[in-house]
């Protein structure tokens, strides 16, 4: 009988991983996962962790299975929340959803679950992992969930092909409604339970407030560029190699205040990312303002009226050398080399028709359509079919 550790969240998706794991014969324990929590920035009763812990020893109660809290504020703090606090200062915007599946997840709880003697850790996340054989080894394979509404493959984009190997997704195959289903049909304390919205594990954060902890606020310029503004009709030629032409495909504009004009007050570029609507304050304007480009060096916030305004789109992104990431590893592409894909730049976002580039420095991902609001810190996964292949930081 294998032993399975399964991360009880206190949440739906967990409690029935746990239970099919059951089923299927393992030998289940539960771990509760206690993260870096702060009250003074958590909004008040939204996922609070102690709520969460006690649902998760509830359901393990009911399934007759060993559990424990596991405490991993320390390594959370030091791997999630000093990283986020980082690029946040460095003017990028980071996802630490996926960091805490590579850093705590899978690798900190992981460990904590193989000294414990089991085979496999299990979370409750919509995926699939399959297997194939290259060169007579295995393979293994991140595979998105059946629930095409609720997918989570995006947010392990970062696995390495060890931790898939010991990683189990009983409900990858399952709907969200099928596994609310067992889990009011097995009577699971769960089973009506909301789905938490917060940072992996810390519940739902006012982010800046979260963020004013570190970084003290400082008021600076809103400025709005125009959609007709000269810099978006400077179609540069298609000149020169095709690196080349990447390159100034993915470089963001540089904005400065005279391409526009002021139209407000902010309390800190840092706070607000590519793409964001709410949280700037400024009415009286035809459509509604979107942030087009931060710049921290200046503490200054462009932005541009509606969702189309030229200012949010490019056609490429780039990745630095060494933040390209390959689940497949044996897909690697070499200097010099492309390969079709489908790609996201962030979560839920449908799938879009791309090509990869790589050159000796970098990874260039050229889509077939603009893309709006692509955004540096974040992560672009890339598929071939309904498998995540491989995913990289966005470098700009």
């Amino acid at each position: 009988m294998k032993r399975v550790v399964v991360g009880l969240s206190g949440g739906v998706d967990s409690s029935v991983a746990a239970y099919l794991l059951q089923q299927q014969g393992y030998e289940v324990i539960g771990l509760f996962m206690k993260n870096w929590h702060d009250d003074s920035v958590t909004i008040s009763n939204e996922c609070p962790w102690l709520e969460d812990s006690n649902d998760a020893l509830l359901v393990a109660e009911k399934l007759g299975i060993p559990f424990q809290t596991v405490d991993l504020s320390e390594q959370y703090k030091e791997r999630i929340v000093d990283y986020m606090f980082a690029e946040y200062e460095k003017g990028r915007t980071p996802n630490p959803d996926v960091l805490c599946n590579r850093e705590i997840k899978f690798d900190v709880f992981m460990k904590i679950a193989l000294s414990l003697g089991a085979d496999y850790v299990a979370t409750g996340h919509y995926c699939r992992k399959g297997e194939i054989e290259v060169d007579g080894k295995p393979v293994y394979q991140l595979l998105s969930g059946i629930d095409k509404n609720k997918d989570q493959s995006y947010f392990l984009c970062q696995l390495s092909q060890e931790q898939l190997s010991k990683a189990l997704f009983p409900i990858g195959g399952l709907t969200k409604p099928e596994v609310r289903a067992i889990a009011a049909e097995m009577d699971l304390v769960t089973a009506e339970k909301k789905d938490s919205q917060g940072l992996c594990f810390i519940g739902k954060v006012r982010l800046p407030e979260f963020l004013q902890q570190k970084l003290r606020p400082k008021d600076g310029l809103i400025v709005e560029v125009d959609a007709n503004q000269p810099v978006y009709t400077n179609d540069q030629p298609a000149e020169g190699s095709i690196q080349e032409q990447l390159a100034v495909q993915a470089a963001p504009i540089r904005y400065s205040e005279s391409m526009g004009k002021v139209v407000g007050k902010h309390q800190g570029a840092h706070y607000f990312t590519n793409g964001q609507r709410k949280g700037l304050n400024v009415g009286g304007t035809p459509e509604a303002l979107f942030v087009i480009a931060t710049d921290v060096e200046t503490n200054t916030i462009y932005t541009g009226q509606g969702h189309h305004h030229p200012g949010l789109f490019r056609k490429a992104l780039y990745i630095d050398g060494p933040e390209v990431h390959w689940v497949r590893q044996d897909l690697t592409l070499a200097s010099g080399q492309t390969m079709r894909v489908k790609a996201r730049i962030r979560y839920r976002q449908e799938l879009q028709d791309a090509t990869l580039h790589q050159f000796e420095n970098g990874l260039y991902v050229a889509f077939d359509e603009p893309q709006s609001a692509i955004t540096e810190g974040q992560f672009c996964a890339w598929y071939v079919g309904d498998e995540l292949v491989g995913s990289g930081v966005i470098s700009e």
